[in-house]
């Protein structure tokens, strides 16, 4: 921590960090909302995710907070078995993360095929993009995302009374002000987010007009928002139904957690992140956040990305955003209460659309083939039509295809040398994501200067997941100037480095 104040990085830090909260702020309400809860549980996330998770994570330059990629299944729990549940949820779902990074499992989490991991997303979007369309007409969205979906023609039909026209209205505003905001912006203000602009004009239009839309509901005090558990905390955390859920909950966060970890690695050359240590800190994230009656946490990617385009150095961007957001909610309540709550779903809606990248999907399909881009198609649908768990059940199964030709040889030997100031690996057998978590292990341990030669001569076959995994290693390699080179490699391996 001390170094965050020395070497002249905090004023960048803290620059970064009232970027990252400007962003934060209404993504922490809408998603709140979206998840069928008080805005202000997403706020207490978003301040345990700054302060405590920012303190301990093993990805400094990551933010957590409440994510859209879980609004889907929080929502369903608050709607079957009610708002109280989530709390010994929540407190599971944590307990078992902490223990997956104490047990050094966070490795394998990136063995998750992409192709599922991003059509979960997209599925999410597409939940999203769905419900949150009723909340534009200040209406409440239908207990399933096809129920949604077959209600949207009867909704827009529907704008017959001048309130929800009204609603309709401020959330198209906000929406143009966003993207016009995002397209226009100048320069010199590109960090101010679009998300905020949008909200901010949509407020201000509700206001000075009085028009008649719902606005956000938020308590005096934000300790009147923390909610402990009862004294049946034991007996619900031992319900069947109660260990699932707070399994299926684990397990996303975290691979939305180390995804998005693997990606803001990526987009800076300064410390690399320890997926271990930054499981276990979002373990200890979401036990508090299940203590505390709030939401669960990820790592977000948007906020992330929003932190080091920002110029964060240091974990302390992190940690001071949470402590701007318990400022701004503590000392200025009554400002959060005049945003109407069509403005959030409009920031919600844009947010679930991006979810929907068909450019990555496109980018599996040239690079891999057809059965990385039928797993994400797959997913999304299932996703969709089911349920959050039941789609990634499906696309890890599908997955699992891409083993069934080469079942006979799975194992994968590793063997490096060094030569002078180069560095050999050779790599004999299948890479599979059963054996990511070792080649990954074995990138990573290399010497961070001189030539590495990947000699993959007698590499018999790779997957998607491991090809694509290998694909970022060498490209954040080469970003840091330093050479890679592949010898023996064919089809699918020399695209890697074409």
């Amino acid at each position: 921590m001390l170094k965050a104040f020395s070497g002249g990085t905090f004023g960048r830090d803290f620059t970064a960090s009232i970027v990252v909260f400007l962003v934060a702020m209404p993504l922490c309400m809408g998603i709140a909302i979206a998840s069928g809860v008080p805005p202000e549980k997403g706020l207490i996330t978003g301040i345990i995710g700054g302060i405590v998770v920012g303190l301990l994570a093993g990805s400094p330059l990551q933010v957590s907070g409440p994510a859209a990629g879980l609004a889907v299944i929080v929502f369903e729990i608050v709607r079957e078995q009610g708002l109280s549940a989530l709390g010994p949820i929540l407190i599971l779902a944590g307990a078992i993360q902490v223990v997956a990074g104490l047990m050094r499992v966070g490795g394998w989490f990136r063995a998750i095929s992409p192709a599922v991991v991003h059509g979960m997303l997209a599925g999410i979007g597409v939940l999203i993009v769905v419900g949150q369309f009723h909340v534009l007409f200040d209406d409440t969205p239908l207990s399933s995302g096809l129920a949604n979906l077959l209600a949207m023609p009867a909704q827009l039909l529907g704008l017959s009374t001048g309130d929800t026209v009204t609603a309709f209205t401020v959330g198209l505003v906000t929406i143009g002000g966003m993207l016009g905001w995002e397209k226009f912006r100048p320069a010199s203000l590109k960090l101010v987010p679009g998300a905020l602009v949008g909200v901010l004009l949509a407020t201000l239009v509700a206001f000075f007009l009085a028009l008649p839309v719902a606005r956000v509901v938020v308590p005096e005090s934000i300790v009147a928002a923390v909610s402990l558990p009862d004294a049946g905390l034991f007996a619900t955390m031992m319900d069947p139904a109660v260990i699932t859920i707070a399994i299926a909950i684990a397990f996303i966060a975290s691979a939305e957690t180390l995804l998005s970890a693997a990606a803001v690695d990526r987009m800076h050359d300064g410390v690399r992140t320890d997926y271990n240590r930054e499981l276990s800190a979002q373990g200890v994230g979401n036990l508090l956040c299940g203590f505390a009656g709030a939401l669960p946490m990820t790592g977000v990617i948007v906020r992330s990305s929003a932190n080091v385009q920002a110029g964060a150095k240091t974990r302390m961007s992190a940690v001071l955003h949470g402590v701007w957001i318990l400022g701004f909610v503590a000392l200025l309540p009554w400002l959060l209460r005049e945003i109407p709550m069509a403005a959030l779903a409009g920031i919600l809606v844009v947010t679930g659309v991006r979810l929907v990248s068909v450019d990555h999907v496109r980018h599996l399909l040239h690079r891999y083939g057809p059965l990385p881009a039928i797993v994400w198609a797959a997913t999304l649908i299932c996703v969709v039509t089911m349920d959050l768990l039941t789609g990634v059940l499906v696309g890890i199964g599908l997955s699992m295809l891409e083993l069934i030709p080469h079942l006979s040889r799975l194992r994968l030997k590793l063997e490096d040398e060094s030569r002078g100031d180069a560095h050999e690996v050779a790599l004999r057998g299948s890479a599979t994501f059963l054996t990511l978590p070792k080649l990954s292990a074995k990138l990573d341990s290399l010497p961070k200067g001189g030539l590495v030669i990947l000699n993959v001569e007698r590499l018999g076959h790779i997957d998607h997941t491991t090809a694509e995994m290998v694909r970022e290693w060498v490209e954040r390699r080469r970003g840091s100037g330093l050479p890679v080179e592949l010898f023996g490699a064919t089809g699918r391996m020399r695209q890697l480095v074409a």
